[in-house]
């Protein structure tokens, strides 16, 4: 699995392409080739996964049952207006319009980069999502990491 990180203020161009930036250009797998695969995230932003990232999630998805309503239902809003990109030679990916409009992607934009994806938000967005930060961070962090030592306990 991939672990990008960082954070890359951008921009979007007229024609709704995108510069990845150098810095996380390198830290791409070569499995990924110059391909990704793009889709709607949890909140208004969207979720870039390189090719090789991508193809993990899309099995463990297919591995979902259509005889079941909430598996159907999730297979369908995850993958609902999944594409892929291919970057060019000047290292753009050209981003949807369906998928710049879900997001408000206009010209500014933050992509933060963590674990195996990269989420592109507006810039007045993210920092709208940054703004929210709990007040106790370092509650919420005690809550949800000694949940997952639990877990890894198990």
């Amino acid at each position: 699995m991939a672990q990008l990180h960082g954070e890359y203020e951008c921009k979007l161009d007229a024609k709704g392409r995108l510069i990845i930036p150098a810095a996380l250009k390198k830290q791409l797998p070569k499995a990924a080739k110059e391909t990704f695969f793009i889709n709607r995230g949890f909140e208004k932003c969207c979720v870039l996964y390189p090719s090789n990232e991508w193809e993990q999630i899309a099995t463990e998805i297919n591995k979902l049952s259509d005889y079941i309503k909430k598996e159907r239902e999730f297979k369908r809003y995850f993958l609902r207006g999944a594409s892929q990109l291919e970057m060019d030679s000047a290292s753009r990916v050209l981003i949807p319009k369906p998928l710049q409009e879900y997001a408000a992607l206009k010209t500014d934009l933050v992509l933060l980069a963590y674990g195996n994806k990269i989420e592109l938000w507006s810039k007045a967005n993210y920092d709208k999502m940054l703004s929210e930060e709990p007040a106790d961070f370092s509650a919420l962090a005690e809550e949800v990491m000694s949940k997952k030592e639990r877990r890894n306990d198990d």
